[in-house]
């Protein structure tokens, strides 16, 4: 593995970097705005605006970038979204920061394009698997890590948008230093929503449902810890613990769903990520108890999407992998664009555990769809089933990274032959 991320090893620094600056803002903004008074609607319309912004950003910025280059773009990107985090500091109001989460969530999507493109123009079929490893624990390192970096006030609320200003911009270095020159920039088409659905009913219910859970926590757990009566650091410390344990998790059950009937694995992720959610819901104050149950909600959460992806593959001829994946991509993140929204109306209603009640119910709900599709269409043969890789649910650009896609394409390319699937659906 290390081999084959050395030629990377500047965009890996850069994504951990950047994640470590920016990667607690939504904790941070979300806590801050709990403690002015602002009712969790409000909260979770502001947490909403990121993902709107990542989903509208990843359709956009490729524009930008054929212009004037990974390097220059990359730049911009964290040159906005470094003036945006110090913003956050000179004036304190729900539209303003609404504004500036938009913003945020736009150059987010734009350096996750220049990264995962770049990543995916220097590696090759046979380490792409590696190289998105690599990114993944880059990036959720950087995100974990930079929980912590809250803690940071010492009573001047403005020091952690400071520190988080820093290492943004310093994120920069790393890729304007970079003696690799930055790849051309091809076109990407996902499939239309009505295709994709057609070819995997459960990969885009799937999809949408963990986008509205992951939504959801990242825009207000924060504020659910503190109401339980945890401190700041205590909130930083369960974010981190369902960060890490969604890292931890992945790849176990990845390779559980080659070995097994790949939708039966989904149900039974769904399923306890329900009941998860629902203790997470009754415990009512902070404590090791809450960590424990934080860290497998993560476990099962962040790992539901690899494998709502790996089950669409299965069902895709090879020529459209990376248009499903990419496809994917965006009705997971149209999902945690409403999350925020809906999981605030959930904690109006239903305090104090409103919040993960509503991560149980939208579960439940997709146990109930994937229980319906197992009786409604026969599974792939298991030795037809593709193998599982993690997939960042990111932009569309990161479905370039899937290395069975890429290597599919390459076969098609160097053989011309299509690869038909006799259990799909006509």
């Amino acid at each position: 593995m290390l081999s084959a991320i050395r030629p990377v090893r500047s965009l890996l620094l850069a994504i951990f970097v950047l994640m470590a600056g920016s990667g607690f803002m939504a904790t941070l903004v979300s806590l801050r705005l709990a403690a002015a008074g602002y009712a969790p609607p409000a909260i979770g319309l502001v947490g909403a605006a990121y993902f709107a912004g990542l989903t509208a950003g990843s359709l956009t910025v490729g524009r930008v970038i054929r212009q004037v280059g990974h390097i220059r773009a990359f730049a911009a990107f964290v040159s906005v979204l470094t003036a945006s985090t110090l913003a956050y500091a000179i004036h304190q109001s729900l539209p303003f920061w609404a504004a500036l989460r938009l913003i945020d969530g736009l150059c987010v999507a734009g350096v996750y394009v220049c990264l995962e493109s770049w990543l995916a123009d220097r590696s090759q079929p046979a380490t792409r698997g590696a190289v998105l490893a690599g990114y993944m624990i880059a990036l959720y390192s950087g995100q974990g890590l930079g929980q912590f970096l809250m803690n940071v006030s010492d009573d001047k609320p403005s020091l952690p948008f400071v520190v988080a200003a820093m290492l943004t911009s310093l994120s920069v270095l790393p890729i304007t230093l970079t003696r690799s020159s930055s790849p051309a920039l091809g076109e990407h088409r996902p499939l239309s929503l009505r295709e994709l659905y057609a070819i995997s009913p459960l990969g885009v219910v799937g999809a949408v449902v963990t986008g509205l859970a992951l939504g959801a926590f990242y825009g207000l757990a924060a504020v659910h810890v503190r109401r339980l009566g945890a401190d700041p650091s205590g909130a930083a410390l369960f974010m981190s613990a369902v960060i890490f344990g969604g890292v931890a998790l992945q790849l176990p059950l990845g390779r559980l769903s080659d070995r097994l009937d790949r939708r039966q694995v989904i149900v039974g992720v769904f399923a306890a990520a329900a009941a998860v959610s629902g203790a997470i819901a009754l415990t009512t104050e902070p404590g090791l108890l809450l960590l424990a149950l934080g860290a497998l909600f993560g476990g099962l959460a962040f790992a539901l999407y690899p494998l709502c992806v790996a089950h669409a593959n299965d069902h895709v001829a090879a020529e459209q992998r990376v248009g499903a994946s990419g496809g994917l991509v965006l009705v997971y993140s149209a999902g945690a664009a409403v999350g925020p929204l809906a999981g605030a109306t959930a904690m109006s209603l239903a305090p104090p555990g409103g919040l993960f009640l509503f991560i149980a119910l939208a579960t439940a709900l997709a146990v109930a769809f994937a229980l319906w599709r197992l009786a409604a269409r026969r599974s792939p043969p298991q030795e037809r089933q593709q193998a599982w890789v993690v997939q960042p649910g990111t932009t569309p650009m990161s479905a370039a990274l899937d290395p069975l896609g890429s290597r599919a394409h390459e076969l098609k390319r160097k053989r011309g032959f299509r690869v038909e699937l006799p259990w799909r659906r006509r």
